[in-house]
């Protein structure tokens, strides 16, 4: 939804799983097995990693094959994973590239303009939170939401987007209706739309170029996405129709650190 730090994790997640689907040795093509797997990849993109994994162990045992456990393969995929984006952290920190080119195209001026409006913003992700916190420290994002960042857990049951969001409006006496939720997974689209609030659905490209994700614009809209964007660089035109409020001369001025709520 914010940041590219982690972009071609599908990538490298499929290519885990069909490589653990192909020891089964069933009749299935590699090609048959890269369908499958993404499909229930993508249809859990936004909740915690486990389930993935807890998935993958289900689709072994369909197959009669011996398994891991679900927290094994979820330990391999985080090794692969960092041998993916290591160079890409490293690169942040140690300053030789900025980190606006490591997140979604307009992502700054949307958290910009929502906090200057006076909107409380939380980050849920199903990421593990330390790596969710360490994450948007480095991105620089951290004072749009103070304590606000919500990811994975050791026990996974007790974490959800679906938790965050009765969290959220018990917390602040909210109606749903008063709730908007933006990101480019199937999850927090739906708990937004169960509860009455606003879906914006962000179909990015993850490498950080220009253009629509087809196969992620396909899925949020069979979701119920109400506003769909190829990424933020329309911050402003989205936030004018939702109707959050924001003069010019504070959206342009640096955002202190947030009051913790």
């Amino acid at each position: 939804t914010l940041s590219l730090l982690r972009g071609g994790w599908q990538e490298v997640m499929t290519r885990q799983f069909v490589t653990v689907l192909g020891s089964a040795e069933t009749a299935e093509s590699p090609e048959q097995l890269e369908r499958i797997c993404r499909e229930f990849i993508t249809r859990l993109t936004g909740k915690q990693t486990i389930y993935q994994m807890l998935r993958l162990e289900e689709e072994m045992r369909k197959r009669g094959a011996d398994c891991s456990p679900a927290a094994e393969y979820k330990r391999q995929y985080l090794a692969l994973l960092n041998q993916h984006i290591s160079g890409r952290l490293q690169s942040v920190r140690n300053r030789r590239r900025p980190p606006e080119a490591y997140m979604v195209r307009g992502a700054e001026r949307l958290l910009k303009r929502l906090c200057r409006a006076g909107i409380v913003c939380h980050l849920a992700s199903g990421t593990d939170q330390e790596y969710v916190v360490d994450e948007a420290e480095l991105l620089g994002l951290t004072p749009y939401f103070g304590n606000r960042i919500h990811g994975a857990r050791e026990d996974y049951r007790s974490f959800s987007k679906e938790i965050v969001i009765q969290d959220i409006l018990r917390t602040h006496l909210l109606d749903g209706s008063q709730l908007a939720s933006f990101g480019d997974g199937y999850v927090e689209l739906e708990n937004a739309r169960a509860v009455g609030g606003v879906a914006v659905g962000v179909a990015s490209l993850e490498n950080g170029e220009q253009g629509w994700d087809p196969w992620k614009k396909e899925r949020l809209l069979g979701v119920g996405a109400q506003i769909l964007v190829p990424d933020w660089s329309e911050a402003d035109l989205i936030l004018d129709y939702l109707g959050v409020a924001c003069p010019e001369s504070d959206c342009n001025d640096p955002v202190p650190a947030v009051e913790s709520k």
